[in-house]
């Protein structure tokens, strides 16, 4: 199954800024940064992943219930939402 591209760009922009995340998080641990301050930084690139991951799972969603020739299940997409829990 291939996401459309359109609904995705946003789901892309935001792994953008989760990368951007990390790398400051990495960046924080190196310069011996606050524990508080690592967490709080490393919660938000966490989320950041969450939503992006149900976003595209949503997208899948509704594109297999729009077509009937993704070659995905019922047992397929649970999987894969599962995956995120």
């Amino acid at each position: 199954m291939e996401l459309d591209k359109t609904e995705i760009a946003p789901v892309i922009n935001r792994l953008k800024r989760a990368q951007g995340q990390l790398a400051a998080v990495t960046r924080m641990l190196e310069e011996g940064r606050d524990c508080k301050d690592v967490v709080t930084q490393l919660a938000a690139v966490s989320k950041a992943l969450d939503r992006a991951g149900f976003v595209i799972i949503a997208t899948g969603l509704e594109q297999c219930i729009r077509s009937d020739d993704t070659g995905m299940d019922k047992k397929d997409m649970e999987k894969l939402f599962l995956s995120l829990a």
